[in-house]
């Protein structure tokens, strides 16, 4: 009978798995991977409550998919087909599986295009033309379609104001959106486009204000903005920071005055590329110029305003710091086999390995041919984590190089006498920081024009190459097994411009722009119809008999294997 007892209260004791508090299978269902959820909700009816109502919203939480071109779907798809959808993205892009599509046929002239996303369009500025392409929803049975809403020409009779040289995303409310629009004349516009409620012929509505114009025959050859300011950096070199809420605001009247720009630097060099970034712990404004001394430098802007020294606040090199070293130029691999990790620059610090020199410096490393043409933040899931922190640049000499801000830094002493160094220090010491991740396509040695963050896992990086229409793909947890892609039609312009999503990548040549999809259910429907024109060497690739009339044919080669083409 005492045994019977102990028993019973044992078993009272006891508590079934389903019986624990809600905040504690919560808990115990944000440790548990894709395929741990999927099992564990078809265990019983309470636990496949749970794992749908706190199970596959947790997991999205956990592992982020940024991507404009899929949000108005994704917020009609339930958390278990969003889960679904980037499962399959991602063995997709394990894969290197995707569908290429073209997005026109090619223009009439060259340009040096470049894009802009929002989550209603993706925008195209083609020479003095805006080309515009809608997102729209979708059920859980398709992909997402990307329709073609038209075609502006903002020249309007005003030849002078040439190509566009700059676009950045101010805002959007509803289905417009407003941009910050810079031309070759030195003008910046404000542009709102949207659908035209009436107009058949013409569906797409813009609307145009200006904004500033650039002084001393100089014009912007980059815009970038945060929140609601913009940054400007001019052909020339001159940074400069103005507050566009007057301009952005629904509420109130359009300004009559032009913007405001309230701080500046002026960083005397060919410049090409901007990023702003006011959500990191301390907000601050990168660029890439030509600059032999400083081709990447970071400008910290605690108070929103440039430091009225002009010293940058950091130099980001392109290789290991070292007192014994003279150059920092990553030296190209000669010969026509690749390196034993082809891919990985291995002159790129660890994170250890960027210590703060103390009661020493270390020249500045200059190089004679060192330029950066293109920037972006890390990829969302990154071994370094999501933070603002992490740089991206597209450099000169073929390498994609990214630097972590938040580690400590190298004094070197700045060639104050020479006359390549555009910066005055009072202290002649400046703090410089190396990269710690440098990628390289060992069969490519052209210059990298465009980088972007995020594809598979949240964890890619890709780099858009000055010929042959390449575009280069890097899992940043695995670098060494790095692959290439031509874009449709094999182009033998550049990438000028790209944009990685998580399923989509979008890019442009000089001759039309361009998408990767590497989602499911994509159909005939999912992209604009293209009609082949003469001389347009397009073709369907017909390896894949379920893709017939949607994929076109395009050559890629892995890193490893050199570059023999794979088949697509």
């Amino acid at each position: 009978m005492s045994a019977y007892n102990n028993r019973s209260r044992a078993e009272e004791s006891q508590i079934m798995f389903t019986e624990l508090p809600h905040d504690i299978l919560i808990l115990v269902l944000l440790s548990l991977e894709v395929y741990d959820l999927a099992a564990l909700a078809q265990t019983c009816r309470t636990l496949h409550a749970v794992v749908t109502e706190y199970g596959w919203s947790g997991y999205l939480r956990s592992h982020p998919r940024p991507s404009s071109s899929l949000s108005r779907a994704r917020a009609s798809w339930s958390t278990r087909f969003r889960v679904k959808y980037d499962v399959l993205t991602d063995a997709a892009w394990a894969s290197n599986s995707f569908v290429a599509r073209p997005l026109s046929n090619p223009w009439h002239t060259k340009s040096s295009p470049l894009l802009a996303i929002s989550a209603n369009r993706l925008v195209v500025a083609s020479g003095n033309q805006i080309h515009a392409y809608s997102f729209g929803a979708c059920d859980e049975n398709g992909a997402p379609a990307v329709t073609f809403e038209g075609s502006v020409s903002l020249l309007d009779g005003h030849e002078r104001f040439g190509d566009i040289t700059g676009i950045t995303l101010a805002s959007s409310l509803g289905y417009d959106d407003t941009f910050f629009i810079a031309f070759q004349d030195g003008l910046i516009e404000y542009i709102t486009i949207g659908p035209s409620p009436r107009d058949v012929d013409h569906p797409l509505r813009i609307v145009r204000h200006h904004a500033s114009t650039v002084s001393n025959n100089d014009f912007s050859e980059s815009l970038s903005s945060f929140s609601h300011f913009l940054l400007s950096l001019s052909f020339n070199g001159s940074a400069t920071l103005a507050d566009h809420r007057d301009f952005t605001n629904p509420s109130a009247p359009f300004p009559a005055s032009p913007l405001t720009w309230f701080s500046s630097v002026d960083l005397k060099a060919r410049s090409w590329a901007s990023r702003l970034c006011l959500s990191s712990s301390t907000p601050y404004a990168a660029f890439g110029t030509s600059n032999p001394y400083a081709p990447l430098p970071i400008y910290h802007l605690p108070d929103l305003s440039f430091p009225k020294s002009g010293t940058p606040s950091i130099l980001l090199t392109s290789g290991k710091l070292s007192s014994s070293s003279s150059s920092s130029t990553v030296s190209a691999h000669s010969g026509l086999s690749p390196p034993t990790n082809p891919g990985i620059d291995h002159t790129a610090s660890s994170p250890s390995s960027s210590l703060l020199v103390s009661g020493s410096t270390i020249p500045l490393p200059m190089s004679s041919s060192s330029a950066v043409y293109g920037l972006s933040q890390a990829p969302p899931c990154s071994p370094w984590g999501a933070s603002p922190q992490i740089i991206v640049g597209g450099w000169y000499d073929s390498h994609v190089r990214c630097y972590d801000l938040r580690l400590p830094t190298t004094l070197v002493s700045c060639p104050s006498s020479s006359p390549s160094f555009p910066f005055s220090s009072s202290s002649s010491l400046i703090p410089a920081l190396s990269p710690v991740l440098s990628l390289h396509n060992p069969w490519s040695y052209e210059p990298i024009y465009s980088v972007s963050c995020g594809g598979g896992s949240g964890a890619h990086i890709a780099a858009g190459s000055a010929r042959h229409s390449v575009l280069s793909f890097w899992d940043v947890r695995n670098p060494s097994n790095g692959w290439s892609v031509h874009a449709p039609g094999n182009d033998p312009s550049p990438v000028y411009s790209v944009i990685l999503e998580s399923s989509r990548c979008f890019g442009a040549t000089e001759s039309r722009p361009f998408v990767y999809d590497f989602g499911p259910g994509v159909t005939i429907d999912t992209y604009p119809p293209i009609t082949r024109t003469r001389g347009d060497k397009l073709k369907f690739n017909k390896t894949l008999a379920s893709r017939r009339g949607i994929d076109y044919y395009v050559t890629k080669y892995l890193h490893s294997r050199g570059n023999t083409p794979v088949d697509h």
